[in-house]
């Protein structure tokens, strides 16, 4: 499985439009290679570099149909469940690494799920990510960095 875009290369700079010094909205996401069986999608962006060694929550998204090939700019996928953000927000938060803080890594983490997850809108991370253990078919990260 792959998850790349249209906007930006793995490891390369996140443009401005995805972070709070642009329009702040989710970049396009192409998704290929989704393995057979898989019943859901589910995505976890976050930034593993955020101040204090926090692993900083931007987007949670679950129960993706298989079948999306693209999240489009600024959207959530169609019969997608969105949880909460560490923002504390149930959508999208936006790159916005604080100045002086350094490279930050805006990781895109896509899981193929032998099931759909039966979750409430105020889900967690953490109940996500236990959600999935062992449902996982296979994983895709895509990563784009910001130099605050």
């Amino acid at each position: 499985m792959q998850l790349t875009s249209t906007a930006f290369d793995n490891n390369s700079t996140l443009p401005a439009d995805y972070t709070c010094k642009g329009r702040g909205i989710s970049p396009p996401l192409d998704i290929t290679g989704v393995p057979d069986g898989t019943q859901s999608l589910a995505l976890i962006v976050h930034d593993p570099d955020a101040i204090g060694g926090q692993d900083f929550l931007h987007w949670l998204v679950w129960n993706i149909l298989p079948s999306t090939k693209t999240i489009a700019e600024g959207q959530v996928p169609s019969a997608a469940r969105q949880g909460i953000n560490d923002y504390p927000d149930q959508s999208y938060g936006p790159a916005c690494p604080p100045l002086g803080s350094g490279l930050h890594h805006y990781t895109f983490d896509l899981y193929a799920l032998n099931t759909t997850l039966d979750l409430s809108a105020d889900t967690s991370r953490k109940e996500v990510e236990a959600a999935i253990a062992g449902h996982t078919l296979a994983t895709a990260r895509l990563v784009g960095t910001v130099q605050s």
